[in-house]
Order: C-alpha cells, then sequence, then structure tokens
C-alpha cells in the first residue's frame, strides 16, 4: 500500500528492513544497544560488527526506552540506523502508549539531525516485548502522520515482517485517511 500526505510517500511493506534502502533505518532496540533477537538481531548480523562497536563507542550506557540514538550503517544499504528502545507491555498502566509515541517523535527527530529525507520503521515494541499489535499500529500511524508536517522527511516506510501485521497497519492506515 502506497499513499502520499502533506507531500510525503508512506508505504506498507511486507519484507526485511535490513533491505530497505531509505537513508535511516529504525531499529527496535534493547536499552543496552548491544543487539538481541528479533528486528534488532537481524540488524546487527546484516549490518555486521562495526554497528555494535559504534554503539559501545558511542552509547556506552545505552538508550532509555522512547528515547533515539544513531549509528551508521555498516554493511546495510541504510547510510543511518536509528536505535530506538521501545517499551515492554506490562497491561498499559506504566506509560507504554506515551513511551511508544516517544519513539516514533525521537527517531524522527534523529532523521532530521542526520539529514534524512526518507525512514523506514519496524513495528517497534509488537515482537518479544509484547506490545498490542492493534494498539502499537494505531500509535505508530498516527504519531507519523502527526510529525509529518514540520520535517524534511518525505518517504517513509512501515516494513512489517508478517503478512497479519501489515494487514493491521493497512486497516489502520485506511481508517485514519478516511
Amino acid at each position: 500500500m502506497e499513499v502520499t500526505i502533506k507531500d510525503t510517500k508512506i508505504c506498507l511493506i511486507q519484507g526485511d528492513i535490513t533491505l530497505e534502502e531509505t537513508d535511516a533505518i529504525v531499529n527496535a532496540a534493547n536499552t543496552s544497544l548491544r543487539g538481541g533477537g528479533g528486528v534488532d538481531g537481524a540488524i546487527h548480523r546484516a549490518g555486521g560488527p562495526t554497528i555494535l562497536e559504534e554503539c559501545i563507542e558511542k552509547y556506552p550506557n545505552g538508550c532509555k526506552t522512547g528515547e533515539a540514538k544513531v549509528t551508521h550503517g555498516g554493511l546495510l544499504k541504510a547510510m543511518w540506523i536509528i536505535h530506538t528502545p521501545g517499551p515492554i507491555w506490562r497491561g498499559g498502566g506504566q506509560n507504554e502508549p506515551e513511551l511508544l509515541k516517544n519513539s516514533y517523535r525521537n527517531s524522527f527527530q534523529q532523521a532530521e539531525i542526520i539529514g534524512a529525507t526518507s525512514i523506514s520503521f519496524p513495528s517497534i515494541s509488537t515482537g518479544v516485548y509484547g506490545f498490542p499489535i492493534q494498539k502499537a499500529a494505531l500509535i505508530a500511524v498516527e504519531t507519523v502522520l502527526n510529525c509529518l508536517p514540520s520535517n524534511s522527511i518525505r518517504e517513509v516506510h512501515f516494513v512489517l515482517f508478517s503478512n497479519r501485521d501489515y494487514q493491521i497497519y493497512e486497516k489502520t492506515l485506511t481508517k485514519l485517511m478516511s
């Protein structure tokens, strides 16, 4: 699915974020920024050891949930990786929705700082962190749409690993556009 909103192309893609050719890709990182499973592990494996080396050197204390840090893309096609730890779902009463919004907002802010005009997002926190996909999709799409008027990003990809996730994001984007 592809739509244009406020001069920015929004694309939903079912696939592998490590293959994206946007200026920046977002890593659903853990707070240590030392690699892990899921999207985080895939990005570190595909991008090579220089990503971890840069994380250790630049961010020895890691990154707080909802914040975002930047490294070069290593061996990836993307020039930059924006690492953001999303919240672990604990039922919704521990500020998880706001922390997830912050992950998207701060990733946009970092993209602006590095001069990116295109960015690819995974579905942050919906894997092992257990954030319900319907709630996360709504937060992700709404937050991205709210960030559009005030930045240089001209292309946003939501790269979704499963067909189920793709369908949920597609329904969410369609609903928000109507």
